[in-house]
């Protein structure tokens, strides 16, 4: 093989992983040709884990400068609950397909392929993906513990029951419209505080509190998919929140977490448990201005020309904000961090 031809292969196979990690799905054509990284990309859903990096980085910037703050702890917890995301990503799969709710007619299999359903794993293989995610999360657990003592347990096990209880019995919360309560803890109390706590040592309320702008964002999409899904879940009996709500009360609330997320910020910069800086998410009101029009009318009858996860519209609509939103308070407590160190304030 010619240089000219390796550069060229690896350049295809770059764009490959790009286009999987912006839509959750393999470039068009043949999935037998994928190659091993695409094919994983695509299997674990990767293109939703910068959710729970975010989480991540507002913890990490919450504990920088903090007394007891340890880099190494604080990495480690990002990396665990990462891996936690991409394990629970993996057992829905397949706790779902095993429970006949994930076919090939249901958006799972729609949006995306489905790693079982399309051919593109084996089931035996997915199964060793999610023990293997466990197993690593579990040694991070451990030196965890060993460093910050019980209270690491007692995050990790929280989140790993709610995680596992969302999908699959006996609690199987998402039928009983208590999923998205359910992300609102994992994503907010547990992410954000339990990493903040591995970093510190200590929690104080106002982490939590300023764990829960984010978690609204999360719950948004969440809230976003399981309307786009209602057709779906209504005849299984799988009764999400939206299924509950009707249609147009689950786009209404939708739109209440977006805005939400912003009086919360506000309240939570007044307590000062997120510093004045974190009001740059503000700059990203003229996005959920643009998608607001279309969360106060039905879907489309058919997807727009290149829409890549189809029959899925409000959660496209509702990640598209989530994602500006985010990275602004991302961005806002990385500002309030070098106001901190630089001013002293």
């Amino acid at each position: 093989m010619t240089d000219a031809t390796h550069r060229s292969r690896l350049r295809s196979r770059a764009r490959s992983w790009g286009y999987a990690l912006r839509t959750t799905n393999p470039p068009p054509g043949p999935i037998e040709g994928l190659d091993p990284v695409t094919r994983w990309i695509v299997v674990s859903r990767a293109a939703v884990l910068p959710m729970t990096v975010v989480a991540g980085l507002v913890a990490a910037l919450l504990a920088v400068g903090k007394p007891g703050f340890d880099w190494r702890w604080l990495s480690l917890s990002v990396v665990g609950i990462t891996l936690a995301h991409l394990a629970n990503n993996v057992m829905n799969d397949l706790y779902d397909t095993s429970a006949g709710s994930d076919t090939t007619t249901y958006p799972r299999a729609l949006y995306a392929p489905h790693p079982i359903l399309s051919g593109l794993v084996t089931r035996r293989a997915l199964v060793t993906a999610a023990v293997a995610a466990n197993l690593a999360g579990l040694a991070i657990l451990v030196v965890l513990a060993n460093a910050r003592g019980w209270p690491v347990v007692a995050f990790a096990l929280a989140g790993f029951v709610l995680s596992v209880a969302y999908t699959a019995p006996p609690l199987r919360l998402k039928k009983r419209g208590l999923g998205e309560p359910d992300v609102l803890v994992v994503w907010g109390p547990l992410m954000v505080g339990g990493t903040y706590y591995a970093g510190v040592g200590s929690l104080p309320w106002q982490v939590l509190l300023a764990s829960m702008p984010y978690g609204l964002l999360c719950v948004a999409v969440l809230m976003g998919k399981h309307t786009d899904k209602i057709l779906f879940d209504q005849p299984l009996g799988i009764r999400t929140l939206p299924v509950i709500l009707g249609e147009r009360r689950a786009r209404a609330t939708t739109l209440g977490l977006m805005v939400g997320f912003y009086l919360l910020v506000g309240v939570s910069v007044l307590v000062g448990a997120l510093p004045w800086p974190a009001l740059l998410v503000l700059a990203a009101l003229p996005r959920l201005v643009k998608v607001w029009p279309y969360f106060r009318k039905p879907p489309p009858d058919e997807p727009p020309e290149g829409f890549p996860v189809w029959p899925l519209w409000y959660a496209a609509l509702a990640w598209l904000h989530t994602r500006q939103a985010g990275a602004l308070l991302v961005i806002g407590l990385g500002l309030g961090v070098l106001t901190r160190v630089a001013f002293g304030l």
